[in-house]
């Protein structure tokens, strides 16, 4: 069986990934800025190494591909606030275990991106892992790439507008999306360790349009539906201005999320998670907090 190597295993999509793997009885090594965000149980389980150290910081992931079959990276900035630009963390960070993998022999290095990613490049975070998938393509290893349409934790913000009784949507909110679990998508990750493919654009098994994800949550929150759309212009002024007055830090995410949410993300569905359980269950953790 495949020794694998997780990067990213303390995020959204890395803790199911981390999950699976353990579940399925692969040797996992992780390598954690923090191992106390590892989930107690699986710090426990005598199946995982874990290498603490900054993937930023080649000196610091030296020889942690040695003995190791496959690499799975997830690893790319959502809301870090250390100071790094996704240059640094979604390109350099993912270039230096790239580098190490193929020090050390690795057969094979999936890397998780987005999807239509290479059609994105204009947006600070997709020129990033565009330039790591271009450069994974060049690295002579067997690679694969994953492209998923967005996380149900990125509908974590349609949630939270519903939540307090009106939720924004650009254009006319009919643009349309398959949104996925993480636990869908790590099975996809995982299966891709002895698949053929070099890329896999994934999303879940429900598409809906923006205004039809604004609904369902809006269900979940048994509030009244109250969707308020924004034109198209007001929505390249924000950007403009955010732009000119914010820094890539900051505005990288709001670009995207405004950016994502004016276009159609559909891909081939998988998994078996609902959008509107999801919901739910961010309604009853909210009801018992």
């Amino acid at each position: 069986m495949n020794k694998i190597l997780l990067a990213g295993a303390t995020g959204y999509l890395g803790s199911f990934i981390l999950n699976q793997l353990l579940e399925k009885g692969f040797e996992t090594r992780v390598v954690v800025r923090n191992e106390n965000k590892l989930p107690k149980p699986v710090i426990a389980n005598n199946k995982l190494e874990i290498v603490k150290a900054e993937i930023t910081n080649p000196a610091s992931i030296a020889k942690c591909c040695k003995d190791i079959d496959v690499v799975i990276s997830t690893v790319g900035i959502t809301r870090q606030k250390d100071g790094l630009t996704y240059m640094d963390v979604d390109y350099q960070a993912n270039l230096n275990l790239l580098e190490e993998a193929k020090r050390n022999c690795v057969k094979k290095f999936i890397y998780v991106s987005i999807l239509n990613g290479d059609k994105l490049t204009h947006l600070k975070i997709c020129q990033a892992k565009e330039r790591f998938v271009a450069a994974l393509k060049n690295a002579g290893l067997d690679y694969c790439i994953v492209r998923p349409t967005g996380y149900f934790s990125d509908m974590n913000e349609l949630y939270q507008m519903a939540k307090k009784g009106r939720v924004m949507l650009f254009g006319n909110g009919e643009n349309k999306m398959n949104p996925i679990h993480g636990s869908d998508l790590a099975e996809v990750c995982i299966n891709a360790i002895d698949a053929g493919d070099a890329a896999i654009s994934a999303g879940g098994p429900q598409v809906f349009t923006y205004k039809q994800i604004a609904e369902t949550a809006f269900l979940a929150t048994g509030k009244k539906v109250k969707i308020t759309y924004i034109p198209n212009w007001v929505r390249k002024t924000i950007l403009f201005l955010l732009r000119t007055f914010t820094n890539s830090r900051f505005y990288g995410p709001v670009e995207f999320f405004m950016t994502v949410l004016s276009m159609d993300l559909v891909a081939p569905k998988y998994g078996t998670f609902t959008l509107k359980a999801y919901f739910e269950e961010l309604n009853n953790e909210s009801l018992h907090h």
